[in-house]
């Protein structure tokens, strides 16, 4: 009995073909939102290893208890002064990486 030989795909082949080729409008929204949810997913973690909660954190940095949800849960596009205020009251360091024209910039 003949076997029939499966083609496998790389991530980023399986990302082109279904999400839209690096540099368009697709492709482009997709990994905002990638990096929205793991901005997140890392707020949501460094709070709760300082034992803080939601409303809490919003008092440190002078917003209601709703707007860490959203952050936490990706749902809003936060602003960086509101991202850097939250990662300074979690006493967290937050570093950059800037690529311009194959030019690597760290911000620390």
């Amino acid at each position: 009995m003949a076997t029939k030989q499966m083609k496998s795909y790389s991530l980023a082949e399986m990302k082109d073909k279904y999400i839209g080729k690096v540099g368009t409008k697709e492709r482009d929204q997709y990994e905002y939102e990638l990096r929205m949810d793991v901005l997140g997913r890392m707020i949501k973690a460094a709070r709760k290893e300082r034992k803080l909660t939601q409303e809490q954190l919003g008092e440190l940095i002078g917003v209601q208890k709703a707007q860490i949800s959203k952050l936490e849960n990706s749902t809003n596009s936060a602003t960086i002064d509101t991202i850097l205020k939250v990662f300074k009251a979690l006493k967290a360091d937050i570093h950059f990486n800037v690529t311009i024209e194959n030019q690597r910039l760290h911000l620390y």
